[in-house]
């Protein structure tokens, strides 16, 4: 099912992407437009800017930008669709589906949904209903799993025959597609297989509850298989944007306002089933920055899980760094040697859980402890390196009275004077500082090069600066202003390649619909760079419309655009007629002339020339 182009635009119009965006972004006014820490990359200087006029969102530090349904897509990691039927139901909007399409015409995305929806059905069948099914259900009832939780994670099995599954969906699903999503495979001859055969299926869900890939566990021990195999990624799964169990433990987590993260799927079902019901799990990957601003969506309180092995204890470690970045208040729960949450909950039960939980420590004292156990402080250059650690460790915190309750901690444990502490701190944030200071700089580099550039190829700063500035007019999306640039200045006409591409855009965008609405368009822009080159020069710092209340009080606005607009414009068309002139009285002045034909020529063109630039004084008075 498709949702028609014109239910589309009426959602994104229907949709304020400042209401949207300020749902978990705090966002302050400048000027015309809104600005906030940007929730994509970590940053103390907000470069994250929302236009409401325009409808678009941009940040200067990540560059990632675009309309209320890009936001949407990239903060709650979903597809485009999922994106519009979230907004409909904000703004109240009920989807009308146009069937008429067919599947023949479904996205890409909708296809692969549908593929993995019939495979999980059918492992899910083939493990509650079907005798082949019996060695699945075998496991899980050793593992003290119920037939309700079975059923509520959709757990599945897939039977050792190489082409069950095959068998199954070749008249079912697109076996092009299946191969795309890791559901079979292929043989060096061709020989198609099934992948996940012999092994317990966990299928992974969207935040929304899609079914996105597969985990497998194999079941008989295989040297030359692996023990887990997962779904490669693909336009609907990501793995390192992705936490399982996240679409059933959601509501928990938002009601207790608090997280456990654990590692395998099988911790995450035997807590769940137990009670334990607001845990996510990172299925052996290290966690990520995108899946702890998923995360951060439900809540900022997490309890970190892992197993008590060497492996366990470093995954914790790398997490803090990740999750201090992000303003999460993070404790450690460090489990009894040979046990996992899995284990202890089905040896200790939910009760003997909960305590634990309530024990669970700070991550610096998590951190003081490693180091302990490891010896750090029985000699002073190792004790040195500990606590430097642990300082670099706070520098992650923004919150300035946290830190400062840490710095004490770290005094009173080691004896050391705060000040000792603070100045090592400080020595760190000012690094940090620098390097993000660095990227501002870059981008000054950038926009400077761009100039550079145009310079080599002979177009003076002064038409540079000029053409960025009919551009930003341009993209005002005011339909007189476009006329009328368009009425004396052609695309073609741009000496700058990327304001050629982009007056080339507009123009046919504008001829195509009579208007021009970048919110609308952002998205079917193929060329990144132009993208975000229009994305910057709308929520530029000193963009025109955030300026002309100031410069001009009292007067319409559109007045000012179209002053602007003819100064811009005469000014423009000036600069080419002058260039032309002084080329020809060049010519005039050298010997390269080889006849008086020629010279009449170019006495004619002059003549012209000096006519239209005083036609264009008088135009433009």
């Amino acid at each position: 099912m498709l949702i028609p182009e014109s239910k589309i635009e009426e959602i994104r119009t229907a949709a304020n992407i400042v209401d949207i965006v300020s749902e978990v972004v705090s966002l302050r006014k400048r000027g015309r437009n809104f600005l906030g820490l940007c929730p994509f990359h970590n940053e103390k200087t907000p470069s994250f800017t929302v236009s409401e006029d325009k409808q678009i969102f941009h940040c200067f530090g990540c560059h990632s930008g675009g309309n209320v349904f890009k936001f949407l897509m990239e903060y709650e990691k979903i597809s485009f669709i999922e994106a519009v039927q979230g907004i409909a139901r904000r703004v109240g909007i009920e989807i009308e589906y146009d069937e008429q399409q067919g599947k023949e015409k479904q996205s890409e995305q909708e296809i692969l949904y549908d593929v993995n929806s019939v495979a999980a059905k059918y492992f899910s069948d083939l493990l509650l209903n079907k005798p082949e099914g019996e060695t699945g259900r075998k496991y899980f009832q050793d593992r003290k799993i119920k037939i309700q939780t079975i059923r509520t994670f959709g757990l599945g099995y897939a039977q050792p025959r190489r082409d069950a599954f095959i068998e199954f969906a070749k008249d079912r699903v697109d076996i092009e597609r299946a191969l795309q999503l890791g559901l079979i495979g292929k043989n060096s001859d061709g020989r198609l297989y099934d992948k996940y055969s012999g092994r317990i299926i966990f299928p992974i869900f969207s935040p929304n509850g899609r079914v996105v890939g597969f985990g497998g566990r194999i079941l008989e021990k295989n040297d030359n298989a692996a023990k887990y195999l997962n779904s490669p990624e693909s336009v609907i799964y990501y793995k390192g944007k992705t936490l399982y169990g996240l679409s059933h433990s959601k509501d928990e987590i938002r009601r207790l306002n608090k997280v456990i993260m654990v590692e395998g799927y099988m911790d995450l079902i035997s807590l769940f089933q137990a009670g334990v019901k607001n845990v996510v799990a990172v299925s052996g990957t290290a966690l990520t920055e995108d899946q702890v601003i998923l995360l951060s969506r439900y809540t900022k309180n997490i309890v970190l899980l892992f197993d008590a092995d060497n492996a366990g204890i470093k995954a914790s470690m790398r997490s803090i760094e990740i999750l201090l970045r992000k303003d999460f208040e993070i404790k450690i729960v460090a489990l009894p040697k040979g046990e996992d949450p899995d284990s202890y909950v089905n040896t200790f039960g939910k009760d003997k859980f909960d305590e634990l939980v309530k024990q669970a420590v700070s991550f610096h004292e998590y951190q003081t402890a490693l180091f302990e156990a490891e010896g750090y402080f029985t000699d002073s250059a190792r004790t040195a390196e500990a606590i430097r650690i642990l300082v670099k460790s706070l520098s992650l915190i923004n919150d300035d009275l946290t830190r400062n309750l840490y710095v004490k901690n770290i005094s009173r444990k080691f004896g050391l004077r705060e000040s000792l502490i603070e100045a090592e701190l400080d020595k760190i944030l000012i690094k940090e500082n620098r390097q993000e200071q660095s990227e501002q700089q870059k981008k000054q580099i950038r926009e400077i090069a761009t100039a550079a550039k145009a310079k080599a190829n002979n177009v003076p700063a002064e038409v540079v600066h000029l053409e960025r500035s009919i551009i930003k007019l341009l993209l005002e999306e005011k339909n007189e202003i476009i006329k009328y640039i368009f009425s004396h200045i052609q695309p073609d006409e741009f000496a700058v390649e990327i304001n050629k591409k982009a007056a080339e855009f507009i123009f046919e965008e504008f001829n195509e619909s009579d208007s021009f609405e970048l919110a609308s368009l952002v998205e079917k822009i193929e060329d990144e760079q132009l993208k975000e080159y229009f994305l910057n020069l709308t929520l530029a710092k000193y963009s025109i419309s955030s300026n002309w209340e100031k410069y001009y009080p009292g007067e319409d606005p559109i007045t000012v655009y179209m002053k602007e607009c003819s100064d811009a414009v005469k000014k423009y068309k000036t600069i080419q007629i002058d260039k032309n002139i002084k080329e020809i009285e060049i010519l005039l002045k050298t010997d390269t002339i080889s006849s008086e034909d020629e010279k009449i020529e170019l006495m004619k063109s002059l003549r012209e020339f000096n006519e239209e630039k005083k036609r264009l004084n008088i135009e433009f008075i």
